[in-house]
């Protein structure tokens, strides 16, 4: 039952994390490009791009953080693999998802705590005033995604050793 209920939230949940992704990089390639013309044809650039930017670029980057963990796509070094047996290689393979797991919930949860004292303050970007806060809990609870995401790698990666997880649609 537990099994069905994360395949669920895997189906959903990888979906809608890449089309954010794609949107969010369209439009800062959008903002980009309007502002270079404006900035070179009219000498007037777009206020508060790089702003805005910035912000989607912090946000892209952590909603694809989920996904880059769900599919084990992150850069490894695999040359001791081949020379590892099955049990040990396991042993290292959910070794390295449980600690990815507790480094990213430490994070989420440092990050939680710095978005609640960014929005006690109303601490705000520059130029635009954009309030800082619900990104920072949006990328708290990212986090929090990936970490979970980290722990039903663990038991994948215990039933299928060799990678054979990736293709089952397991975590």
């Amino acid at each position: 039952m537990i099994r069905r209920a994360i395949a669920r939230l895997d189906r959903g949940l990888e979906p809608l994390l890449g089309v954010i992704a794609g949107v969010l990089l369209f439009c800062m390639m959008s903002i980009t490009f309007v502002d270079v013309v404006l900035r070179y044809l009219f000498n007037a650039p777009l206020r508060g791009s790089f702003e805005v930017t910035e912000l989607m670029l912090v946000v892209l980057i952590f909603a694809a953080l989920p996904l880059v963990s769900r599919h084990e796509e992150h850069v490894v070094m695999d040359f001791l693999d081949r020379y590892l047996g099955p049990r040990i290689y396991r042993a290292l393979r959910a070794l390295e998802h449980v600690v990815c797991a507790a480094v990213m919930s430490g994070l989420g949860w440092l990050l939680w705590q710095k978005a609640g004292k960014l929005a006690a303050y109303g601490d705000t970007t520059s130029v635009l005033r954009i309030e800082l806060a619900p990104f920072v809990y949006a990328i708290a609870l990212l986090l929090f995604v990936t970490a979970l995401i980290h722990l039903g790698l663990v038991y994948s990666r215990w039933r299928h050793p060799r990678g054979e997880a990736r293709d089952t649609g397991a975590a």
